[in-house]
């Protein structure tokens, strides 16, 4: 099984550079230490430039986000969804955005969710993610990690311990605090899914560019 100390995304190194973007909201502060650590493995690519905000900040920063290559999203997982606040960013979206052409199309985007249970039913977070990408006519990332902590040689310490195929899922006991969890199992995880939307990213705008040129 992959090990923490494996958590750092192989693909090819490839010249050039990538803008990605990290927009998330966080109840109590797991899902914010997961977004933090996703900015982490997007700038542990070479020529991987992060831009981390809370969707609350969003109203002020839609610049920001146009200026990306790429757009990781971000939410816990309550009541089998993305949170209200996330909800409120993604609907907001549609007049900022979407209504001013489909300013978003053909970015790359990503995912990562939060929740107190194991499962919480976090699939359904990431499929609304998708959809919303979707949406904005976005090119989807998943998080290219087997499923770990599956069989008897697993551990929880293994990347991807909560077998989740669309994007990072991190788990977080609720009797915690963000200091401790979510555990670094789930935060290499997410540092691996920054590492891999930056690789996708570089050779997306680097295909992009020699196609113009």
């Amino acid at each position: 099984m992959m090990g923490i100390e494996e958590g750092l995304y192989k693909g090819e190194v490839t010249q050039g550079s990538a803008c990605v973007a990290i927009i998330y909201h966080s109840g109590y502060g797991h899902t914010a230490r997961q977004a933090k650590a996703v900015a982490e493995g997007v700038r542990h690519i070479p020529g991987g430039r992060s831009i981390l905000m809370t969707v609350e900040e969003a109203e002020g920063r839609w610049p920001d986000l146009l200026e990306a290559d790429a757009i990781i999203f971000g939410a816990p997982t309550y009541v089998g969804g993305a949170s209200a606040a996330f909800k409120a960013f993604q609907e907001a979206s549609s007049r900022a955005v979407m209504a001013s052409g489909y300013l978003w199309k053909d970015k790359i985007a990503a995912g990562f969710t939060n929740s107190g249970a194991l499962a919480g039913d976090k699939l359904s977070t990431l499929f609304q993610m998708v959809l919303f990408a979707a949406q904005h006519c976005m090119h989807w990332v998943n998080l290219d990690l087997p499923p770990s902590n599956n069989s008897a040689a697993g551990s929880p310490d293994d990347l991807n311990r909560l077998g989740f195929w669309l994007g990072a899922a991190a788990q977080s006991n609720t009797d915690e605090g963000p200091d401790t969890a979510p555990p670094e199992a789930d935060l290499a995880t997410a540092r691996h899914l920054g590492n891999r939307v930056t690789m996708v990213t570089k050779q997306f705008v680097a295909g992009r560019r020699g196609a113009a040129g």
